[in-house]
Order: C-alpha cells, then sequence, then structure tokens
C-alpha cells in the first residue's frame, strides 16, 4: 500500500493537476482571507473557510478525475484486480495520496491564524477546529470523487459526475427546504447527505463530535464503495454473476443503512457529551451559576419557542437543548406560528418577533422577545446593524426565576435633581434579576416607599433639598440600602454632602489627576483604579475597570459608633491628586492648591444597629454603555455584583445575572503597507509560482 501512495502521491505532482489543485485552493482561501481578516480585521478564519466551501465543487472532480477511471481506460485495471494487496489497501493507497496533496494546502492555511496572531487576539482554539471541520469537509469530497472515479472509465464523465454528487451534497439544505419546510420523512432521508452542515457546525466556535463521526463515517463508506465497485468487475467474469451481483448490491446497501444508523444515534446524545464549546467568551457553555439555579429547579417549567422545527434559530435551539438535558422539570416546545398564529396572545398582548421564546410556569409567564438574544449595534459611518453579543443565557436563566419566584422586589431611582437615568447593560442587569425599576421624585412623596428595597440616587447635579436630604436619612435608618454616584459640578452639594458625611465620608469637589501609567488609560482622567477583593469585586478583582472623570473620596474622623465598617472597594495610587479647580485647568501638572491623594473612589459603608448599607462610587460616567465596553464587560459586572449585595436580603441566589457573551472579539488593524504585501505575497505570488512550477513539470515531461 506504501508504493501506491507513494506513486499517486509523485503522479500529483509530476503532472500539472497536483499543482493546479493547491494553488487555486490557496489562491482563492486568501483572497477571502484577505479581504475578512486584513481589509476588514476580522480574526475569525471561519469567514473565509466558509466563503470558498464551494470550491471543491471544482477542484476535487479534477483532482479524482483520473485517480480510478485511467486506470480503467488504460486497462491497468486488472492489475489491481491480480496484485498481491487487497484491492481496499489499493483503493486506501489512492486516497491517501489525494488526501495528502490536500493536506499540503491545509499545512498552509493552518499558519494564517499565527499569521494574523501577530496583529491581534485570535480565536486560536475556534480557528483550529474551523480548519479541523474544512480539512474533514475536503476528505469527505474527496473520498467521493474516488468513489465516482471508480465506476467509469472517462475522466471526463467522471469529473462531471463528481460535480454532480458533490453540488448535490452542497445545496441539500436548499433541497430539502424546497421539498418541506416542516420536515418529513424523505428530507431526513435526503439530510443524511447534507454535506456542509457539519461544515457550519465545526466553524461556528465548537467542536461538534456528531460532525466528525459524520464525516469520518462518510469517508469509510464511500471507500468501502470504491472497493465493491472495483470487486463487482472481478465478480462480472464468474458463473455466479447474479448470485455474487446480489451479493454486492446487498451489501453496500448494509454499508449505507449502518453509517445512516450510526449518525442518527450519535444525534440523539446530549450535546453536552458531543460539543465542545472552543469560543474565547464560551457562546455555547453554559455557566455554573445557571447549572446551579436549574440543579434547584422544583417547579415544572415549559418554554415555548414561537418557530418552527425548521425555521428555528440554531445557536438558540442548541442552547434551549442544554437547558432541557440540565433539568427534568424544563421542556422546550416549538409552536409553528403559521399553524397557531395567536399563540403568543394567551400571554401577552404585544406582537412578538418569531424565534422568541415564552417561559411559562403555572400562573406566571415572561416573553423573551428574539431582539434581546442577540445584543446588535448601529454602525453610523455605514448605517449597517452589527451583531456583537448573545444573550440567551442571560435571558433564559432570568426569565426560569421570574416565573419560579412570586415574591417580586423593587429599586427605585431618584429623580429631580439632574440625576442620570439607568439604562443599556446597566438597566438589563436589574431587568435579569427580576428587580421592578420605578422613578421616585421626593417632592412627590412624603417618605422612601416601604417596598423600596435598593434606593439609587445616580449623579445627580443639583443640591438636595434639607427636606429630600432628611427622607433618604429616614430610610436608611430603618435599616436602607443606598447605591450612590456622583458626578463633578459647580454647584455647592450641602444637603447631598449631608447623607455621606452622616455615614463619616466627605466628597472633594474636583476630579482626579492619575500620574502613576499603570492606574490610566490614554488620558490621566481616564482611571484604572486598584482593586480591593471582596464579595462586591469578586467576579473584576482581576481585571481592569474604567473609572472617567472621577472624584475624590476620603473618610473623615471615624464616628464614636463602631457598628458602622467601611470596606474600601476602589482607590487610586498615592501618585494620584485632585483638581478642584477644573474649569481653569491648563495641564495634567500638579499645582499649588491641589490635593495629594491617594482616594478612595469606591466604597461599600454598612452600618450593623440599623442594618443600613450605603455604596458610592464617584463617577456617573462609568456606569454607561461606553465605559463598559473599555473593559469588556467589567463595570456591567461590577455594577450587577453592588446592586445584588445590597438588594439581597441573605440569600443572593435569586439575583444572579448572566452578562452578555461578546459575539465577537476587537477587530485587528494592520497598517496598510503590511497588508498591501501580505496580500500580494498570499494571493498572487504562492499560486502564481505553485502554477508555474506545474506547468513547467507537465512540458519537461511532454516534451521528453
Amino acid at each position: 500500500m506504501r508504493a501506491i501512495w507513494k506513486r499517486e502521491f509523485q503522479a500529483c505532482f509530476q503532472s500539472v493537476i497536483g499543482w493546479l489543485f493547491l494553488a487555486v485552493t490557496l489562491a482563492f482561501y486568501f483572497l477571502y482571507y484577505y479581504v475578512y481578516s486584513l481589509s476588514y480585521g476580522y480574526p475569525y478564519i471561519s469567514y473565509s473557510l466558509n466563503a470558498i466551501a464551494f470550491i471543491f465543487l471544482v477542484t476535487v472532480p479534477v483532482l479524482t478525475m483520473r485517480i480510478l477511471a485511467e486506470e480503467r481506460h488504460a486497462k491497468t485495471d486488472q492489475l489491481i484486480l491480480t496484485a498481491p494487496v487487497s484491492v481496499g489497501k489499493v483503493v486506501l493507497g489512492k486516497y491517501l495520496a489525494l488526501a495528502a496533496v490536500f493536506s499540503a494546502a491545509m499545512v498552509c492555511i493552518s499558519l494564517s491564524p499565527l499569521l494574523l496572531g501577530r496583529f491581534g487576539t485570535i480565536p486560536y482554539m475556534e480557528s483550529y477546529v474551523a480548519i479541523l471541520g474544512f480539512w474533514l469537509y475536503g476528505l469527505t469530497c474527496i473520498a467521493i470523487g474516488t468513489f465516482v472515479s471508480s465506476l467509469t472509465e472517462s475522466q471526463v464523465i467522471s469529473a462531471v459526475l463528481s460535480f454532480v454528487f458533490l453540488f448535490l451534497g452542497y445545496m441539500m439544505d436548499g433541497i430539502t427546504q424546497t421539498i418541506s419546510s416542516g420536515g418529513n420523512f424523505v428530507t431526513r432521508i435526503l439530510g443524511c447527505y447534507n454535506l456542509t452542515a457539519g461544515l457550519d457546525r465545526l466553524t461556528n466556535g465548537q467542536l461538534d463530535l456528531t460532525a466528525v463521526v459524520y464525516y469520518i463515517s462518510m469517508i469509510i463508506l464511500f471507500l468501502f464503495l470504491t472497493t465493491q465497485s472495483i470487486q463487482k468487475r472481478r465478480w462480472s467474469a464468474s458463473r455466479k454473476k447474479i448470485g455474487m451481483g446480489i451479493f454486492n448490491i446487498g451489501f453496500c446497501a448494509a454499508a449505507v443503512a449502518a453509517v445512516v444508523i450510526m449518525n442518527l444515534i450519535a444525534g440523539t446524545l446530549p450535546t453536552t457529551l458531543t460539543n465542545i464549546d472552543c469560543t474565547e467568551s464560551k457562546l455555547y457553555s453554559i455557566t455554573e451559576d445557571t447549572k446551579k439555579i436549574l440543579a434547584a429547579l422544583d417547579q415544572k417549567v415549559e418554554l415555548y419557542v414561537i418557530a418552527s422545527e425548521t425555521s428555528k434559530d440554531e445557536q438558540l435551539a442548541a442552547t434551549l437543548q442544554k437547558y432541557e438535558e440540565l433539568s427534568d422539570n424544563i421542556k422546550v416546545t416549538y409552536v409553528d406560528p403559521a399553524v397557531s398564529p395567536n399563540f403568543y396572545q394567551k400571554y401577552t398582548q404585544e406582537r412578538i418577533s418569531g424565534n422568541s421564546v415564552i417561559a411559562v410556569c403555572s400562573e406566571r409567564s415572561k416573553v423573551i422577545d428574539y431582539s434581546d438574544v442577540y445584543e446588535t449595534e448601529v454602525d453610523y459611518q455605514t448605517y449597517t446593524s452589527q451583531t456583537t453579543g448573545y444573550d440567551a443565557e442571560g435571558q433564559l436563566t432570568s426569565a426560569i426565576q421570574y416565573v419560579t419566584n412570586e415574591d417580586m422586589q423593587t429599586v427605585y431611582a431618584l429623580t429631580g435633581h439632574g440625576e442620570s437615568s439607568v439604562s443599556g447593560r446597566f438597566k438589563e442587569s436589574i431587568e435579569k434579576m427580576n428587580l421592578g425599576l420605578k422613578d421616585l421624585n421626593l417632592l412627590e412623596a412624603d417618605e422612601i416607599p416601604k417596598d423600596c428595597q435598593l434606593l439609587l440616587i445616580l449623579g445627580p447635579a443639583s443640591d438636595f433639598s434639607e427636606d429630600d436630604a432628611q427622607k433618604v436619612l429616614n430610610y436608611l435608618a430603618d435599616g436602607g440600602k443606598v447605591f450612590i454616584t456622583t458626578q463633578y459640578t459647580t454647584e455647592t452639594m450641602e444637603q447631598f454632602q449631608s447623607i455621606l458625611k452622616a455615614y463619616g465620608l466627605e466628597l472633594n469637589n474636583g476630579m482626579v489627576i492619575e500620574t502613576n501609567d499603570g492606574n490610566y488609560y490614554q488620558n490621566p482622567m481616564y482611571l484604572l483604579p486598584d482593586i480591593s477583593y471582596d464579595t462586591v469585586t469578586s467576579e473584576v478583582s482581576n481585571e481592569y475597570v474604567f473609572v472617567p472623570y472621577a472624584q475624590g473620596l476620603t473618610q473623615v474622623q471615624e464616628q464614636e459608633d463602631e457598628t458602622v465598617s467601611y470596606t474600601e472597594l476602589l482607590t487610586t495610587s498615592k501618585q494620584a491628586f485632585l483638581k478642584e479647580d477644573v474649569q481653569n485647568m491648563t495641564s495634567f501638572e500638579k499645582e499649588k492648591g491641589d490635593v495629594q491623594g491617594p482616594f478612595t473612589i469606591g466604597i461599600s459603608v454598612a452600618d450593623s444597629k440599623s442594618q443600613a448599607q450605603l455604596m458610592v462610587y464617584t463617577s456617573t460616567m462609568m456606569f454607561a454603555d461606553d465605559a463598559d465596553r473599555q473593559v469588556s464587560g467589567n463595570n456591567s459586572a461590577l455594577f450587577a455584583s453592588s446592586v445584588r449585595n445590597l438588594a439581597a436580603e441573605t440569600d443572593t441566589s435569586n439575583l444572579i445575572v448572566i452578562p452578555v457573551k461578546p459575539y465577537t472579539l476587537e477587530s485587528i488593524v494592520i497598517s496598510q503597507g503590511t497588508m498591501i504585501i501580505i496580500g500580494f505575497c498570499s494571493v498572487i505570488a504562492v499560486p502564481i509560482l505553485l502554477a508555474a512550477v506545474g506547468i513547467a513539470i507537465w512540458m519537461r515531461r511532454r516534451k521528453a
């Protein structure tokens, strides 16, 4: 078999076919690599691989058309039938030679993530799983082409039939949709020849073992069929021609059935066993928090998906399947809107999108609109929307907690003093904790409402009245919980300050300038503070939080009442100082009158006597989406943890927030000159060189 492999491998490169195969494959790949990764800055190799999946429809028929058809045309196939090695080994040797040619191209492709990694962060695991999927898909196409080549002695017919076979496998998804959008027995059978389904699963960031099994089984099946096709000619001269023919057909049918059954069984295995999440943000994994909630679930929860089985969102469906597998109390049901168009009206009067999910438990229900499953951002330069995050787990876990817990707590956000509003991811965090959010104007209320679990005071721009300040102090004295952020203002904030001073805190009116380059980003006012480890900061203690335009907070002489305790959460370095006259500052240099640090910019205060809790952060802007994006969601994680620790009575497990999982990494930035050099070498120079070598060898052998 080794001699056969060596002979066929050399034959590929002693003619123009092998060289052209490499040149065309690499040229198309690196063309899309140049566009997607180098030009647009996408760090995902899968974009380029998916884009060139069609290329096998042309290159594989040309590569495989001669491998067995030429033997039959030249009558040298008789040597195969009388060779001292088995027919199976002959077929395997020839196939491995073609596979080696293709693998040579894949080695070059495998280097592209390493090249891209020099210019930014690359999801290496995801990239190489995608390359594995593309390699297996290509090997399967070569096995099909080898089989077709064994059916005829004409290389042209072999190439045409291979194209037809591969085209059917490439288009099978569209063919089955045309036959039946809802799916039936026929489409399930035809779907077994969907060659690209496994590639799609392997290029979306998951090592899907069912896809790997599918491709390996298809390779083995078509090599087996190739062997049987050659064996049949050996039996054709036998007196038992009819009997042996029936045996051959029956054997092939049994092999096909065995492969179909094996893949159907593999498809029924739990995804927790067959799928390995290789994405950077673990898009397809379920967090430990959700697993704990599902393990403790003791009520039946129905998850109705407003979509048919064939029109469902595959990524969302995979997540829902994991929920079913993790709890016997979760049941997922797909409701076809074409069959039951008004089903959703049992639970909401608002119109919802297709693939929306309705969580139902007893009399409680919650709708997760499909638009909330994916986080999107608008590029105002191109006016296009881009998907940036996947929030299925966050929304589903929140909905399950909501429908199984009738006790809903309320958070009030103070208004009337120019306060900022809760928005974006920070508002989503409160909603995911199933906390009701209401506005509160103290001019319209005699006191803080009794049902107020947490009071938010977000960066007041004008001072409180004495009455307003007293209402807040009365609320705290009664065991209230208050979350405060501050912002710089030229106004005197005496009454607002009185709330802080009552708990031993003093706000220095000015802005912190950080001179330690390890504690700021780009601008000395863009702070990256030191984070003290605490239950509040545990999720971000080893990361960065971004605090722009912060004020300084100092702890005044401690009160005689020793029941009040302080926990510093965020602090500046000792090199930081405070600019009081921000309006007239001319530089970031320390001047006379500037107050030397360090400063506290995040603190938690607890009064064990009254059970009051106070959490203060000296930058309102840190809890805005723009700041949050700078540190990949760490600010919103800190906000959620702060709210959870304040709002929870004792157990915080009912206030879990699963953050949005980033869908893409940051774009890669490559200089124009470097991009042109890499593009020229990979897209033009290397393919032309390979093609030229092949043509030169072919012409030399032709003259000889």
